[in-house]
């Protein structure tokens, strides 16, 4: 457990110590919050802006760490030989890839205990909210964001995944329902803005969280199906060197 330990050491202060990791990961997650629940100007369909708010960036936290963050540095590490030295070593590929899902879920928690704390100062009331079916939907969503992040890490070059994970996490930022509701998106648009992961997290941890998930039973095919594809593409894809 000694080498997994310090790798799993060494992930997080790297994610801690990089500032536009930890903009992305906790700072725009806070700032949109806060923002758009004291500036009414999204069409939430909600008296309170914050409570359709809260549950969509707690799911942009989640996309934020798993895919982005894990994908941008992961992909720089396979850029510049980092994954195949530490792959070679006694670490071995599974304890690295294991400390490296211990800094994201590490991360998610740092992420959670800050941005639940600041929805309920902003005057966020979920009632009775069901927070094991939410930590259910988060481990799922984890699960295919990091997928889908770790599958372009393992084939893009650095510079090129950067821009293309940056890209991808605005489109599913403005298309996925976490800050736009869906009913607000042209018809021939919706269709295939529910098909995308984070509109399906985004709705079950709404409908966990709030009672008001819009459909709460297809979201959870949806993130499944992703959960499933993502990883086994990214292990097939991936390329150590």
């Amino acid at each position: 457990m000694k080498p997994f330990v310090a790798q799993l050491k060494a992930e997080i202060q790297l994610v801690l110590r990089n500032g536009e990791q930890l903009l992305l990961t906790i700072a725009i997650p806070v700032l949109l919050l806060v923002f758009f629940s004291l500036v009414d100007v999204l069409p939430t369909g909600t008296p309170d802006p914050v409570d359709f708010l809260a549950p969509g960036i707690l799911a942009l936290a989640v996309m934020s760490t798993a895919m982005v963050s894990l994908g941008i540095g992961t992909g720089f590490e396979r850029s510049y030989k980092v994954l195949k030295r530490l792959g070679a070593t006694p670490l071995g590929r599974g304890r690295l890839l294991g400390a490296k899902i211990g800094s994201v879920v590490a991360v998610e928690i740092l992420q959670f205990a800050i941005l639940v704390p600041v929805a309920y100062a902003l005057g966020w009331s979920p009632g009775s909210p069901n927070w094991v079916a939410a930590t259910g939907g988060v481990i799922v969503g984890t699960i295919a964001f990091g997928g889908l992040g770790m599958m372009m890490a393992g084939r893009l070059r650095g510079e090129i995944n950067l821009a293309a994970q940056n890209g991808l996490y605005l489109v599913l930022l403005l298309l996925g329902g976490m800050v736009i509701p869906f009913s607000e998106l042209p018809a021939w648009l919706r269709a295939g803005a529910r098909c995308l992961p984070s509109g399906a997290l985004a709705d079950i941890l709404r409908e966990a969280l709030t009672g008001a998930g819009d459909r709460p039973g297809t979201s959870w095919i949806v993130l499944a199906t992703w959960a499933i594809a993502t990883p086994l593409a990214a292990s097939r894809l991936f390329r150590w060197e």
